[in-house]
């Protein structure tokens, strides 16, 4: 193992480790990369993982990286034989969620398991099911009421299983997230780019409820923090975002893009629709009851042992995010 209590070892951010190295999977993607900016940010020794190794390099010319599959766990040790710490934040394609999520994780922790690694598992609140309270705690008994809930439960399942006893896990979730590098696949992600765009746009759900969304880098902040931290293991963690109705986010990204078109609300029949011509939106319809009932997630727990949640102003991250998609156009 390289964790031992017993040994002297370097340090940082709090993780006592024989070595500093971070394996970051599923690196490229929009979480992924704001971790690991977040990483380079704090000097640790990071090794990128991806599928493409063009993409790789153009995004982090001067960082070590592997290209593999994040399915494969042999894909996983060759890459992390000498890391101490995997931070999983490869993302499943929507529709591939039911079928791929168990898997993933299953590949995970046998890589972590042979290679003596900590992991930290980046996850959505869909486990929760319903909102049970307001905000909802991680002690929240996870009561999934749609198939893609019931595979995020399985996945909880199976990080804390007797099975990988020997693996430290952290699992955290975050709720819907926007941001520069967000993917037009995220709930927000075709709102703002077409926003952006100065295109006619549609906004998932009821534009009058609070719904809770975090800004990426916010999250990098807030997920390497927990992921830095020895005494976070063995347990999950959420990483909260800030509330904000749908009309009121829509008139800051219009404004920030100086966008005058207007913006659909895309409701459950909608959705059905579209679902015929995209599987993404054909497996939002299960999930629509969140845009109506959101999962708000408290920040007690990090707070107690982190601090402040991070939470950049809507008007500055939503701004950032459309000159961001702006810019990738020209």
């Amino acid at each position: 193992m390289y964790y031992d209590t017993n040994q002297s070892f370097n340090s940082f951010g709090g993780l006592r480790l024989m070595n500093n190295k971070v394996l970051v999977l599923g690196a490229t993607g929009g979480t992924g990369q704001v971790v690991v900016n977040e990483l380079l940010k704090r000097h640790v020794d990071v090794r990128v993982f991806g599928r493409n190794a063009d993409r790789l390099q153009h995004l982090w010319p001067n960082v070590e990286f592997r290209v593999g599959d994040v399915f494969n766990v042999q894909d996983i040790v060759q890459a992390g034989r000498d890391v101490s710490l995997i931070i999983q934040c490869a993302a499943i394609p929507y529709h591939e969620t039911v079928a791929r999520q168990v898997p993933l994780g299953q590949a995970v922790m046998r890589a972590a398991q042979q290679l003596g690694a900590r992991v930290t598992f980046i996850d959505g609140l869909y486990a929760y099911g319903v909102r049970q309270s307001a905000p909802m705690p991680e002690s929240a008994a996870l009561r999934p009421v749609t198939r893609k809930g019931r595979a995020k439960a399985d996945l909880t399942k199976l990080l804390f299983s007797e099975q990988f006893t020997d693996v430290p896990v952290a699992l955290l979730r975050l709720p819907d997230y926007y941001g520069p590098t967000a993917r037009k696949a995220s709930y927000l992600g075709s709102t703002l780019i077409n926003i952006a765009a100065h295109k006619v746009s549609a906004y998932i759900g009821p534009k009058r409820v609070q719904r809770e969304y975090v800004y990426l880098p916010d999250a990098a902040v807030m997920i390497v923090n927990v992921a830095l931290s020895a005494a976070a293991y063995g347990q999950t963690w959420n990483i909260p975002g800030q509330r904000i109705t749908g009309n009121n986010l829509i008139k800051i990204a219009k404004r920030s893009a100086n966008d005058r078109l207007p913006v659909l609300t895309m409701n459950k029949l909608l959705l059905r629709v579209s679902g015929l011509f995209n599987q993404d939106m054909k497996e939002i319809v299960e999930m629509y009851y969140l845009t109506q009932k959101p999962i708000y997630l408290a920040g007690n727990k990090y707070e107690k042992s982190f601090g402040k949640i991070v939470k950049t102003p809507f008007e500055v991250g939503i701004e950032q995010t459309i000159s961001n998609i702006q810019k990738k156009v020209k």
